[in-house]
């Protein structure tokens, strides 16, 4: 199977400027991967935005990445050691490369705040939000990276 990486990165952004949090925007640009609707997979990867709500550890779009890696590298038997094996693996290969793209894979090293969570009311999406962060750029990155991996999977 193979994948427009660049446009699923840009479908990432986009979907990220609509509103949508940055899991979800990396989960849904995928979504044909998987067996959910746009609502399930919406529904699912909600949690993970702002750094699992707001708390600013993971970023989001690194873990909307590791969501697709799931179905990538799926591990449904818990006795199956070697799916389990390859599946850790391949997230933390993906983790590590947007890690070195970025310098973290967490959100507040990455938005530069000192502070260890955020109240979880989400912030309005003006024009001053989006100059401000760098998110819509991270998401699509991350994007990137799931698709390249895709591309290369035997």
């Amino acid at each position: 199977m193979r994948v427009n990486v660049e446009e699923r990165a840009m479908r990432a952004k986009e979907l990220f400027l609509e509103g949508y949090n940055c899991a979800q925007s990396v989960f849904l640009a995928y979504r044909d991967l998987t067996p959910f609707d746009e609502k399930i997979a919406a529904t699912v990867a909600a949690p993970f935005g702002g750094g699992m709500g707001r708390l600013r550890e993971v970023c989001g779009a690194v873990s909307g990445m590791t969501m697709v890696a799931g179905f990538l590298y799926p591990n449904f038997d818990p006795a199956d050691s070697q799916s389990k094996k390859e599946n850790y693996a391949a997230v933390q290969k993906l983790a590590e490369k947007f890690r070195k793209e970025n310098g973290a894979i967490v959100c507040r090293e990455l938005l530069g705040l000192a502070q260890k969570k955020d109240e979880p009311t989400p912030s309005p999406r003006t024009e001053e939000y989006y100059k401000r962060r760098p998110c819509a750029e991270y998401v699509a990155i991350a994007a990137r990276i799931v698709g390249e991996k895709i591309n290369t999977m035997e």
